[in-house]
């Protein structure tokens, strides 16, 4: 029986540009997002449904000292966000010449250094991402930004800055944050920052077919490189690990026709191998590869002897999940089609308010992400009425499979073995925009959700074995969340968004009672009720 690690990670995760505000503030300059939420389309679209922005998100820049206390009070001995770019390095000045990097901006390296020795002081432990979809505005008009291999060694560049200026504190590195949505909500769709698609009536620019896989064989090469860096001149030094956070919907075939299997497997690698077989098996998927053809970027093999085993851990965001058909024409997803009603007609789970992120502008049909209770981390498929390990490829007809993330994708590879981290787990409830203040702490959707996802995890790690290093809960705040404005609330702690005023919501403190749990099961093997 395996118990959770003692030092096993709890807490919450935010992301800079959602949170910070302040655009300007310690020397920043603007970021994609900060351009794309402020210019419209040709067509006169609206970027943003709301038509806002994140120049005052939470004001996070300067209430980060209130945000460690609410971290504290909830119980979290971990806190993951992400740094800016463009706050740590200094693009004010002329464009620098080939072979020559931008400067340091050393006052948002004071910035984070106050808040990241708080962390620490406090008794919470720092989990930094580097790049949450922020790119410098200043690196999107150089060259193209992720659609040029030269930001490889810009991001490098920073990577090394941040490890510099933090390595002998910050002992966990996330690279980047769900490559995959960045690629194809940013150059597939055009929904994201930096809204680019075939689609006119959405992007003024861009190719839907040939710029996502571009951008992420960049992504990969970014993360790879940056790891090379940390291996051999940081973590010899002052230690650390240093991983990528991979996102993945789990696929569930819609019945037992093989080209429904065939067809979530096929979801799975667009999602998630595409980014994941690379990193932790050598090489792209077949069915990518066998879809895309020389539309997909190949590795030269140097490069690929450096992404090969370039993640310490594996980090995922885990949501929800779905039921997988064969057919449909986007091919951003891998030409699947996905619902979330059964056969019989019944709904897989409790439905929440934010919109899958394909929209009826594309062409797909326009559906709401539903939570699934409960989840697996990796290799495990659990029911909504009973927890239990299926065996790889045992079909057992009574279960009703509710989260695979990796399946039988990396068994073979020996994953089983790597420390795995629940680096985002969230849920944006629809009582959260239909409620009036008092009665919407009261977020009984998301306790629930969080209930089914923190009791099924701890089934994985005490029952079946599974290596868990952490849950980090998305978010600590309700934050500016992306194409959906501040229409959309995920977090455990309400904001009032015209004086900033938090209110912990009622699933704060069920998580920081999952935290006291988690305490006992690192001894014992008690689980969640």
């Amino acid at each position: 029986m395996t118990k959770l690690p003692a030092d096993f990670a709890y807490g919450f995760a935010t992301a800079a540009y959602q949170t910070e505000g302040s655009p300007a503030g310690a020397n920043r300059t603007p970021s994609i997002w900060d351009t794309f939420t402020h210019k419209a389309s040709k067509s006169g679209r609206k970027p943003i449904v709301d038509g806002s922005s994140g120049d005052v998100a939470t004001d996070s820049f300067n209430r980060w000292k209130e945000d460690i206390a609410l971290l504290k009070s909830y119980g979290a001995n971990s806190y993951r966000f992400s740094l800016s770019w463009s706050r740590i390095i200094d693009f004010r000045g002329e464009t620098r010449a080939a072979g020559f990097k931008d400067p340091v901006n050393q006052e948002g390296v004071k910035f984070y250094r106050e808040v990241i020795e708080e962390l620490v002081r406090v008794g919470i432990t720092p989990f930094v991402t580097l790049y949450h979809w922020d790119l410098p505005q200043a690196l999107e008009d150089r060259y193209g930004g992720w659609l040029d291999k030269r930001v490889v060694d810009d991001f490098v560049h920073y990577a090394m800055v941040c490890f510099e200026a933090f390595g002998d504190i910050v002992k966990n590195w996330i690279t980047i944050n769900e490559p995959y949505v960045a690629t194809v909500t940013g150059y597939g769709y055009g929904i994201f920052a930096p809204g680019r698609s075939t689609y006119r009536e959405i992007a003024d620019e861009g190719n839907s077919s040939t710029e996502p896989w571009i951008v992420a064989h960049h992504f990969i090469l970014s993360h790879a490189y940056a790891v090379k860096y940390f291996r051999e001149n940081i973590s010899m030094i002052h230690g650390g690990s240093i991983g990528i956070t991979l996102d993945s919907s789990s696929y569930i075939p819609y019945d037992d026709k093989p080209e429904n299997i065939e067809a979530a497997q096929r979801g799975r690698d667009f999602q998630l191998g595409l980014f994941a077989d690379p990193i932790y098996k050598g090489y792209y998927p077949a069915s990518v590869k066998r879809i895309l053809g020389d539309r997909l970027p190949d590795f030269t093999p140097e490069e690929i002897q450096i992404v090969k085993g370039s993640s310490d851990f594996f980090g995922v965001n885990a949501y929800t999940s779905g039921l997988t058909e064969d057919g449909g024409n986007d091919e951003l997803r891998g030409n699947i089609k996905t619902t979330f009603t059964r056969p019989d007609g019944t709904e897989l789970g409790t439905q929440g308010l934010l919109q899958f992120c394909l929209s009826k502008w594309v062409g797909i049909e326009s559906t709401t992400l539903l939570s699934k209770v409960p989840v697996a981390t990796r290799l495990y498929v659990y029911s909504t009425a009973t927890i239990a390990l299926v065996p790889q490829h045992e079909n057992v007809e009574h279960l009703t499979p509710c989260y695979i993330v990796v399946a039988e994708l990396y068994l073979e590879i020996g994953l089983i073995n790597y420390l795995n981290s629940v680096t985002e787990n969230g849920f944006s409830a629809k009582s959260d925009v239909e409620l009036s203040l008092p009665e919407v702490l009261h977020d009984t959707d998301r306790v629930e959700y969080f209930r089914g996802y923190t009791n099924a995890l701890l089934e994985a790690v005490v029952e079946d074995g599974v290596l868990v290093k952490g849950y980090l809960a998305w978010s600590l705040l309700d934050n500016f969340e992306w194409a959906d404005g501040y229409t959309s609330r995920f977090g455990v702690t309400y904001v009032d968004y015209d004086t900033q005023k938090r209110y912990p919501k009622d699933s704060s403190q069920f998580l920081k009672s999952v935290r006291n749990d988690l305490q006992h099961c690192s001894s014992t093997s008690v689980m969640l009720t």
